[in-house]
């Protein structure tokens, strides 16, 4: 048996085995660095219903949404209907540090909160944008689109805050008021994304189908309506735990992803929280952004019309 603990009343087990071939850590690695940045992140967890991606011994990692049987009572949940599959999932809500640890001795290493609090998942209380580099892209590249997104909600009268996605790519987060209503707030999502693209349509793409991407940047507006985005400060399970990092936008041009891991993140702090330093106050929407964003058809939705299109395109050729 490897060593183990107890903080803040939760029994940490385990703690020396490594979280996976190529992650670099060991439990004890994820619960350290979890413990030492609980302050910073739970502001971003506590009140939503989050979905956790969990790496067991022997097992591939998966998304848990619903909380297991043995949860502890003192680990607040809600219960919320699931339109796909018709059901009601308990979420978990991190409302704390004795939470957020008994969930890292599960080897929940990802937290994806929901953009909506527990009460109204549906109503996003920041706007989202996503940039995604493609295979094998620079992040130079991604880096230029965050500049081009942050032009465009200048532009709209905006401001926002950036982080890395722990991945490859950015976030980009608006916090929004509670004037405008879901679909709103996801026509000026995909108003954001058109500007930056129209700004520099060669470094930036809208383009939902990954073969119309062209080697782009893929500004992703579908992030909206019940979605969920991995949360500042959250690891990510990927080669060597790099973490999603806040950053000041002058700082975008001198830093790499990987920069950031459970190991790194800590000591890039120097005690500081640039989340909340940089998070704006919450803005209303400017109603022309989301009248052009009605203008813009969703992207998931274009994109299925288009592919049902080629189908049919390549069935009359054949």
């Amino acid at each position: 048996m490897s060593a183990g603990e107890q903080r803040a009343g939760v029994d940490l087990t385990n703690l020396d085995q490594p979280l996976s071939p190529d992650a670099g850590a060991t439990k004890r690695d994820l619960v350290d660095y979890l413990d030492a940045v609980a302050e910073r992140m739970l502001p971003g967890l506590a009140g939503r219903p989050l979905t956790v991606l969990r790496i067991l011994r022997g097992r591939d990692p998966f998304m848990q949404k619903n909380v297991p049987k043995y949860t502890p009572d003192w680990v607040r949940t809600v219960s919320i209907w699931a339109e796909s599959s018709q059901r009601h999932v308990r979420y978990p809500v991190c409302d704390d540090r004795r939470t957020l640890l008994w969930l890292a001795n599960q080897r929940a290493v990802e937290y994806h909160p929901a953009l909506g609090l527990a009460d109204d998942i549906y109503r996003p209380t920041h706007l989202v944008l996503d940039l995604d580099p493609p295979p094998g892209g620079d992040f130079a590249a991604v880096v230029a689109t965050a500049h081009l997104v942050r032009q465009g909600l200048a532009d709209a009268g905006l401001t926002g805050a950036v982080k890395t996605s722990g991945a490859k790519g950015l976030h980009v987060f608006v916090p929004v008021d509670d004037s405008a209503p879901v679909d709103d707030v996801a026509a000026a999502t995909r108003a954001l994304a058109a500007r930056a693209e129209a700004l520099d349509p060669a470094t930036a793409t809208t383009a939902f189908i990954v073969g119309d991407r062209a080697g782009k940047v893929f500004v992703d507006s579908t992030r909206a309506g019940g979605a969920t985005v991995v949360a500042a400060y959250s690891p990510r399970l990927r080669p060597g735990t790099p973490v999603s990092f806040p950053l000041a936008w002058s700082d975008l041009d001198g830093i790499a992803p990987t920069d950031f891991t459970v190991h790194t993140a800590i000591d890039a702090l120097a005690g500081r929280d640039p989340w909340a330093e940089t998070m704006p106050a919450p803005q209303p929407l400017p109603h022309e952004l989301i009248e052009h964003g009605r203008t813009i058809p969703v992207a998931r939705v274009a994109a299925m019309h288009e592919g049902k299109r080629r189908a049919r395109a390549r069935r009359k050729g054949t």
